[in-house]
Formats: structure tokens, C-alpha cells, sequence
């Protein structure tokens, strides 16, 4: 084993961040020992703070409409190919109501930026999931918005907020968005919502177009600083219609292995293993629960609308991935060591 990678995998277990140069070599590791190392040393700092627990949130995507242009995105507002829905708040409601059965006590609320759900529209809705499952988290992701609105959410109901910030490095942030999305405006919104009280979430694109090492490295050190209560991080998956559909892929494997880096960066952290994970590698996230992940997000969506949120080419959300399929996910996540639990899954240091 490469002795740079092994400090620094060794630096990281005491809860020290590690010099860039070490860092970097980390990123690079390639061996199946050092991968192992890494992972059997993320897992053993999973287990302290969260024993063999993998939480399960139910994900209702909302909306597919988006008044933003990001440019690889495919719900982009440019994207002219795109089977456009907007689920109704009773719809909404349904679903969360059948998850509840489920044993489901996280909802997820996503969407694109949808400007039919203005402040009145998305707290009134809040609220009733609130009134509806006054023992259930609701979390929110529903981009850029004002601190002003972000407060009135919350005193709604909402206690978790999921913003990625894509990549902390500006010009690079500024090679991904259009002149209408700010880098700074994105690390505001962060902090607002931190101040505010919510539990936020924020992650980075693996592989996306231009990143380098050093980009990577950037994004360790924001969410070291930063100190989220949960990260989300997946493979770039090109989408067609949309300028970078002609871009290779993130590694599924280096996003397996940043999972074990952040869960040694942040022992706390609520970490999923995403659908993106899951898209890019067939076992993709049975793989990010052994790195160190802790958190399933299956599908409670409406069926019929599932293929149209399609953020990248050839997103899951059956088998598995979906609602219906948890009988099946409980068994694979028991047949590695772990256990599905029908908790509210919050982070480790807040009280409820």
C-alpha cells in the first residue's frame, strides 16, 4: 500500500483533515487494498456514530417544470423534449400518505425551480403534510429561494433542506450555470438556511464537465468548513438535449470512494447513496452503503410521472430504487450487513 494513502486515510480517522498533497493522493488511489482500507476504516466510523442503520426517505418529485437553464441538466428550461408535470398538492399529499403505510418517516420534497409553487402555495402544502404526519421530517428541495421565504418554509414545517452547491469553486460553477445562477448567490442561500435552523444538505457532481483534482479537493474543504448535516454526491450523468450530452460520465468508483472520504471528513453526516450512484453501477448503491453511506431515498412518485423527471439519461426509479420495491431493498441491504430502519433518521446532534 502506498504509504502517502495510508497517512492520509490514517489522518482523516482522527478527524484531522489532511494536507492537500495528501488528500490528492488519496483521490488517486486505485489498488483494491487501499480502497478496502479506506472503506473498512469509513465503515467502523459509521458504526460508532450510527451502528449498522440505513434510513430510508421517501422521494416525491414534484415538478418537472424549471425556470432555470443549468447546463447539464435535463429538466433544463431549454430542454424541448421534456413531458412537462406538476403534481397537485392533494397528489402530493396521497403520496405521502402511502409511504407513511411503508413505514416511511422522512418525505423528500424535489422539483426544479417551479415558480407555481410561490411561498403561499409550497407552505400552505408544508404545513398539511405537517398537520397529516406531525411525527414525520419533511425536507425540502426546491433551489434558490429568499432568506425570507426559506423562514416562512420552515415555520411551516419544514425541517431539512436539500441545496447542492454543485462545486465550490467559482469559475467552475460559472462553466456549469448560465449568467443567471450565481456561485455566491448558492453559498448564500447555504448559509441562510443553516442560520435559519434547518438540517441542510448540500453535495457536488462527480466527474462533471471540467472538474479537475484540485476542484474535488476544493469541495472537501468547503463541506469541512461548512460542516453540513448531509451530503449528496453522484456520478455526472450526461442528459440529452442539453450542451453536455455529448460528455463522458463520472466514475462510479471514485464517487464510491469520496463516500468513505467524506464519511471519515464528517462522521455525522447523513449521507445517501444516490440514485445517481445507482444509475451509473448497477450495485452502485449497495457499493456507497458499505463506503459509509447511510440513507436510501426509494421513489414514492407517482408512477406514471417517475420517467419524466428525468434530471439525467436512464434514471432508475423501479425495482429497488421505488417504493413498491422495499421488501426487495430491505433484503439486499440485510444481505451486506446493514439494516433498513423506519425512523425519522435526523442528524445525530439535533433534538426533535
Amino acid at each position: 500500500m502506498n504509504n502517502a494513502v495510508k497517512h492520509a486515510i490514517d489522518v482523516l480517522s482522527t478527524g484531522t483533515v489532511p494536507e492537500d498533497a495528501a488528500l490528492l493522493s488519496l483521490l488517486s488511489c486505485e489498488t483494491s487494498e487501499e480502497n478496502q482500507y479506506l472503506q473498512e476504516k469509513a465503515d467502523a466510523v459509521r458504526r460508532q456514530t450510527f451502528g449498522n442503520h440505513v434510513y430510508i426517505r421517501g422521494l416525491i418529485e414534484c415538478t418537472n417544470y424549471c425556470r432555470n437553464d443549468c447546463y447539464y441538466c435535463g429538466i433544463r428550461r431549454s430542454c424541448k423534449d421534456v413531458t412537462r408535470y406538476r403534481l397537485t398538492p392533494e397528489e402530493i399529499l396521497s403520496c405521502c400518505k402511502n409511504g407513511y403505510a411503508l413505514g416511511f418517516r422522512t418525505f423528500v420534497l424535489q422539483g426544479g425551480e417551479d415558480p407555481y409553487w410561490n411561498d403561499d402555495r409550497l407552505a400552505a402544502l408544508v404545513a398539511a403534510i405537517r398537520n397529516a404526519h406531525p411525527d414525520c421530517a419533511i425536507t425540502l428541495s426546491a433551489g434558490e429561494r429568499s432568506r425570507e421565504s426559506y423562514q416562512r418554509l420552515f415555520d411551516a414545517g419544514a425541517d431539512r433542506y436539500l441545496l447542492r452547491h454543485e462545486t465550490a469553486d467559482k469559475a467552475h460553477y460559472e462553466a456549469l450555470h448560465p449568467t443567471a445562477l450565481s456561485f455566491e448567490n448558492r453559498m448564500e442561500c447555504l448559509y441562510h438556511l443553516k442560520d435559519i435552523g434547518y438540517q441542510v444538505g448540500c453535495g457536488f457532481m462527480v466527474g462533471s464537465p471540467g472538474q479537475t483534482a484540485e476542484h474535488i479537493l476544493k469541495d472537501l474543504r468547503f463541506l469541512a468548513a461548512f460542516a453540513p448535516h448531509m451530503i449528496g454526491i453522484g456520478p455526472f450523468i450526461p442528459a440529452a438535449g442539453t450542451p453536455f450530452e455529448k460528455e463522458p460520465a463520472g466514475s462510479a468508483d471514485l464517487t464510491v470512494r469520496l463516500l468513505s472520504i467524506i464519511r471519515l471528513l464528517l462522521p455525522k453526516a447523513l449521507l445517501p447513496a444516490t440514485t445517481a450512484l445507482g444509475t451509473a453501477s448497477q450495485d452502485g448503491r449497495l457499493r456507497g452503503i458499505c463506503a459509509g453511506a447511510n440513507v436510501i431515498m426509494p421513489n414514492l412518485s407517482p408512477p406514471s410521472v417517475r420517467k419524466n423527471y428525468r434530471l439525467y439519461d436512464n434514471k432508475i426509479a423501479t425495482g429497488a430504487e421505488s417504493a413498491e420495491g422495499l421488501f426487495q431493498l430491505k433484503t439486499q441491504v440485510e444481505n451486506i450487513g446493514y439494516a433498513i430502519v423506519t425512523a425519522r433518521g435526523d442528524y445525530p446532534d439535533i433534538q426533535n
